[in-house]
């Protein structure tokens, strides 16, 4: 590189010089050099290891059921079926005020010929559906059926202002309807129809009438032997 030189006028007493002062710096001279270090790479953080890591899928790439636990077993079947034929809100008048309560009516059966009807009344309806069932438990009776799960005779009963008949009906299947319908399906029975001789449309009260007909029925031993 050529050094850099700077020239500067001074003035004194009426005499001009120009001077040139050398601000240079000669080759003999000692330069400082730059040194330039280059900084090191820091390495990169070493992932963990992929045998320190549980594996949550299989050789074949899908994922394993363990990460989440085993599942739970299956729930298992209730020994009654249920099903509520009657759903109320009561409402009385107290001093206070107005207290509001729930009715129930449901039938609850096995299907293999016990069935029965139940009512629960509770401030609160799953409250009343347990009562009623627990009713209905209490009041189960087994039906006497065919082999072909049919009624071995015609019956009919009567329960308040409901009146029904109930008889065999072979090849047909369940002809019935409304509440009664429930109680024959709850007791299992395949092969009858039923009909309502009465005008009522209380569904607690033709349920209670079906299976107080239900309860009647004869079995075939006792009816063969009366022959």
């Amino acid at each position: 590189m050529d050094p850099i030189r700077n020239s500067t006028e001074y003035k004194s007493e009426g005499n001009v010089e120009n001077v040139k002062i050398s601000n240079g710096v000669e080759e003999n001279q000692i330069t400082t050099e730059e040194v330039v270090v280059e900084a090191a790479p820091v390495p990169a953080a070493v992932p963990k290891a992929r045998e320190d890591r549980p594996s949550y899928r299989d050789d074949r790439g899908q994922r394993k059921q363990g990460r989440r636990g085993p599942r739970r077993d299956a729930r298992v079947k209730p020994e009654f079926d249920q099903k509520i034929v009657s759903l109320r809100r009561v409402t009385r008048v107290m001093a206070g005020g107005r207290r509001f309560n729930f009715s129930v009516a449901l039938v609850a059966g096995n299907r293999k010929g016990q069935v029965g009807v139940g009512q629960g009344k509770a401030g609160d309806t799953p409250l009343a559906i347990e009562k009623a069932f627990r009713n209905a438990k209490k009041n189960m009776i087994t039906v006497n059926t065919t082999k072909n799960m049919s009624i071995p005779h015609e019956v009919e009963a009567k329960y308040a202002a409901s009146w029904v008949k109930i008889r065999p009906a072979h090849g047909k299947g369940i002809l019935a309807g409304s509440s009664v319908r429930t109680v024959l399906e709850l007791a299992g029975l395949k092969e009858v129809g039923a009909k309502l001789l009465s005008r009522s449309k209380n569904s607690a009260n033709n349920a209670y009438a079906a299976v107080k007909a239900l309860r009647a029925l004869e079995s075939t031993k006792i009816r063969a032997q009366d022959k």
